[in-house]
């Protein structure tokens, strides 16, 4: 339903005409109007393509459609349902928690899920992981503000208290950082909702979430109230497409696939070989004026010289190039698995990268190349941006722009206006960078030029 004003007479009066825009509308226009929320489990940017769950989803529903799908993306849950409201938009695409006080404006559809929170914890043997909420008594917890500081809080009181809430109002760290510290053993608990829960545990295998600590909460996609036929195919949609390969792979891409990669060395000092390919990595890092033992570097990180690699993004090859890069760059189609072609598509990106950052000078420049390799360049440059204006250096990476690809992470940064691709799980991009130059200086010194 859409709200016009109109001319009456001489004078302009304000009068409310309802145009109706249902699923007859979309399908007239060719386009879905979609709103969601950037995420790890929603949707965001990753190496220039547009990626999440729920814009999977999303896609699905519009190809079943027959029509293009625009994405918008909103600041939080009030403003989806404001956008939908006000004819911004046809569909929430995101788990919009049940409310009573919304269902005469909103019509719940598509899939319903059942979400709650979890503690995060490590799967250990000593001491084992717990295993009842009682056993938090005298633990130490580490929460974000709002939802998850008031459940703890609530919890507390459920278990006669005891449990040491720590409410982390640290602007630069998100809840993705504290799974990241349980993780790495700097803390030994945390809170998220089940579903980024298990996002996490796909990066930290040595994660623990299975332990609930909060009631089920219903929520799914929704339209709105008048849009009968819209809801109605939603459901259709989603009862025919929950069985389809589409849904599982994408529910094996975010959920269940490992998103770590185990690095095997085979490099050969001795013999002054660091893989099979050290031919091509010297034959093409000439073009872009780069030490071929420098490329070597970024392909062991990328596919540890694996040529048939797939990453969980459904990057391919020893350069593991995405689909749209390597079309872009010139692989053939079905080519993208020939190490010489992987390599010699890698090396015109890195050459065109290069040029985004020519006001960045050399060397420097490399590490804004790499990261925008592992990242995508809208992602760096949002991260300068941030470093020019909280005063650092936008042109040193090293504890300058490195330190702001980290915050893409937390809401307060990627939904500051001076970024313009929105969340990111940075400190992948922040690791890359210093784990190539690092094994980079390692063969300068024992593989000769």
């Amino acid at each position: 339903m859409l709200l016009l004003g109109v001319a009456l007479g001489c004078n302009f009066q304000q009068k409310e005409i309802v145009v109706k825009y249902d699923l007859e509308q979309i399908q007239d226009s060719g386009v879905l109007r979609v709103i969601t929320l950037y995420g790890s489990t929603s949707y965001f940017q990753y190496r220039g393509q547009e990626m999440g769950f729920q814009y999977e989803l999303a896609n699905q529903f519009a190809e079943y459609l027959g029509v293009e799908l625009e994405v918008l993306v909103a600041n939080n849950i009030e403003e989806m349902r404001s956008m939908l409201l006000q004819g911004k938009g046809d569909l929430i695409a995101f788990p919009l928690p049940y409310s009573a006080d919304w269902k005469d404006s909103l019509e719940y559809c598509g899939e319903e899920t059942i979400t709650h929170q979890v503690l995060i914890q490590r799967n250990r043997w000593r001491p084992a992981p717990l295993k009842d909420v009682t056993e938090l008594i005298g633990k130490e917890v580490y929460v974000k503000p709002g939802r998850f500081l008031q459940r703890m809080n609530n919890l507390n009181e459920e278990v006669g208290g005891g449990i040491i809430i720590h409410n982390v109002e640290n602007d630069s760290l998100s809840l993705e950082d504290l799974i990241t510290q349980v993780a790495q053993g700097k803390i030994d608990y945390t809170v998220a909702n089940n579903d980024l829960a298990k996002l996490n545990q796909t990066y930290y295998p040595n994660l623990e979430v299975s332990m609930a600590v909060g009631h089920d909460q219903r929520a799914s996609w929704a339209v709105r109230k008048e849009c009968t036929q819209l809801a109605e195919i939603v459901n259709r949609w989603h009862d025919e497409n929950v069985t389809s390969p589409n849904y599982s792979a994408s529910i094996k891409r975010y959920f269940e696939l490992s998103k770590t990669k185990v690095l095997f060395p085979i490099m050969s000092a001795k013999e002054g070989k660091i893989s099979p390919y050290d031919n091509l990595f010297r034959k093409y890092a000439k073009e872009i004026g780069w030490d071929w033992r420098l490329l070597a570097s970024l392909a062991y990180n990328e596919s540890n010289f694996d040529t048939t690699a797939v990453s969980w993004a459904g990057a391919k090859g020893l350069m593991q190039l995405m689909p749209r890069t390597a079309k872009a760059m010139g692989v053939p189609e079905g080519m993208e698995q020939n190490p010489e072609e992987s390599v010699k598509g890698a090396v015109k990106y890195i050459g065109l990268t290069s040029g985004t950052f020519r006001s960045i000078p050399e060397p420097e420049r490399i590490k804004f190349i790499l990261a925008a390799y592992n990242s995508g360049t809208g992602h760096i440059t949002d991260a300068m941006a941030l470093a020019e204006k909280y005063g650092a250096n936008k042109y040193v990476w090293d504890d300058n722009v490195e330190k702001y690809i980290l915050l893409k992470s937390n809401e307060e940064y990627f939904s500051d206006p001076v970024c313009k691709h929105g969340y990111f799980r940075g400190i992948e991009t922040y690791n890359f960078v210093r784990d190539i130059m690092q094994r980079y200086y390692r063969y300068r010194e024992v593989i000769k030029e």
